[in-house]
């Protein structure tokens, strides 16, 4: 048995292989990334000779290790990913996928200087909100408009400005979690103001809301429950029912609706999600949503409602540390101006056109990925029906029909394989059902599809 301690003397020290990298390996990286990569690889292998995992490899071994490891800690982190899940919003993967032109607008933007807070009109300071508050406004029939950094925020800052140190009332069954562990409850502590809740979990009535009414209660809260649905023996009280308890003991509604859709879905078949322009002409004093969801634009948090209450929310000093970048901007405002035809907005926002994308056109696109596979002995392609979902904390319980290609290697286990995709130089992100790797073409391009084609046909 070889000698743990003879096989942790052999090991090189950092210096000399920082060297050696340098000068015989000729590595063009920053020394910072070689002396990481090296210390990385070193801490490594004396880590399995104490385990028992290792009993030694030669020079050129570890320095092949490590120059891949230099490589890979040269790449940026945060890259592209195709997404084979067929689920639209996946919250890992970076959720809503912005159109091209976004995107493009995006690089002009960030690369040159703007007129961000700049009145180029009147010459003099302006506002950030101002590019997006008029089209918020116009497309949701609100009095004003502001957008923050996320939902999360939002709620924070509309309780902040308008409720701190008073008593908001909540339905029990909306006390929700969303992702990160964040809860509602923690979210208002953390505001300022205090939680009541009423009802129970499946059943809340307008008697609950009233009778937790006290001289102390700032609002009423109703929380979107977009990451979750409960069926069966159940009772919620409307938009409509809240603004008449409200408007009559003078407290405000608000309404955190989560995902924020802009057009009616159920108009084509999908869910029973409520638009954000349906929400307010029902009574809702305040509503706030997220960018990057059913929207489908960039992360942000967007409040609208009532111009006296977000006139306050805009007098908040918070307002500056939960504000947004000017890319988020230019994001959301190019987004928001593809509504303004909605017809065009199917085609051209990805996450609504994936969602909406006949079922017919994505069996033809499966077939298009199984005829760009060479056939193979070791290999089994298939196009097979399945189902994708909306993703995001959104429309939960509502699945899409879909198609995909599943993919069977006799030599190579579905683990494997998908491990084996993930680490390609573009990772593909796909799911394993049944023993076999499924790529759901619902959330993948021509071009996603023929880079996972070349993949397949290279192994």
């Amino acid at each position: 048995m070889t000698d743990k301690n003879s096989l942790m003397r052999q090991l090189p020290k950092v210096d000399e292989i920082i060297r050696c990298m340098i000068i015989e390996r000729a590595v063009k990286a920053p020394e910072v990334l070689i002396k990481l990569a090296v210390k990385k690889e070193i801490d490594s292998e004396r880590e399995k000779i104490v385990t028992g995992e290792s009993t030694g490899c030669t020079r050129d071994v570890l320095l092949d290790r490590i120059e891949d490891e230099i490589k890979r800690q040269n790449q940026p982190h945060l890259k592209r990913v195709i997404n084979a899940t067929g689920i639209v919003l996946h919250t890992n993967l970076g959720r809503a996928k912005l159109a091209q032109e976004v995107s493009d607008q995006m690089k002009e933007i960030g690369g040159y200087y703007s007129n961000l807070e700049y009145d180029l009109e009147a010459g003099e300071r302006g506002s950030r909100y101002a590019h997006v508050e008029q089209l918020l406004t116009f497309l949701t029939g609100a009095e004003a408009a502001l957008v923050v950094n996320n939902n999360a925020a939002a709620v924070f800052l509309i309780l902040n400005s308008l409720v701190r140190e008073k008593e908001v009332i909540v339905s029990r069954g909306e006390l929700v979690e969303i992702g990160g562990s964040f809860r509602v409850p923690e979210i208002m502590k953390a505001s300022g103001c205090t939680l009541v809740e009423v009802g129970t979990t499946n059943k809340t009535h307008e008697s609950d809301y009233v009778n937790g009414i006290s001289e102390h209660t700032g609002a009423l809260l109703k929380v979107h429950t977009s990451n979750y649905k409960i069926i069966g023996f159940t009772k919620e009280v409307s938009i409509e029912g809240l603004k008449a308890i409200g408007a009559r003991h003078q407290l405000p509604v608000i309404y955190d609706m989560g995902s924020g859709l802009m057009m009616d879905l159920k108009a084509h078949g999908i869910g029973e999600e409520p638009t954000v322009k349906q929400c307010l002409f029902d009574g809702a004093d305040v509503v706030c949503f997220s960018g990057d969801k059913l929207l489908g634009g960039p992360q942000a948090g967007i409040i609208v409602g009532s111009k006296e209450y977000i006139g306050k929310m805009k007098k908040n000093h918070l307002l500056r540390a939960l504000r947004i970048d000017k890319l988020t901007l230019t994001a959301l405002e190019l987004t928001l101006r593809e509504y303004l035809d909605e017809e065009k907005a199917m085609k051209t926002i990805p996450t609504l056109h994936m969602i909406m994308e006949p079922l017919e056109r994505l069996e033809e696109k499966a077939r298009l990925f199984l005829k760009l596979l060479n056939p193979c002995q070791e290999a089994e392609y298939e196009v097979v029906k399945t189902q994708s979902q909306i993703g995001g904390g959104s429309m939960p319980g509502v699945c899409l029909d879909s198609y995909a290609v599943s993919v069977y290697r006799t030599e190579i286990s579905e683990g494997m394989l998908e491990r084996m995709l993930r680490e390609n130089s573009i990772p593909i992100v796909t799911r394993i059902y049944k023993n076999k790797v499924l790529f759901d073409v619902r959330t993948m391009s021509e071009e996603d599809i023929q880079t996972a084609a070349d993949f397949l046909n290279q192994l």
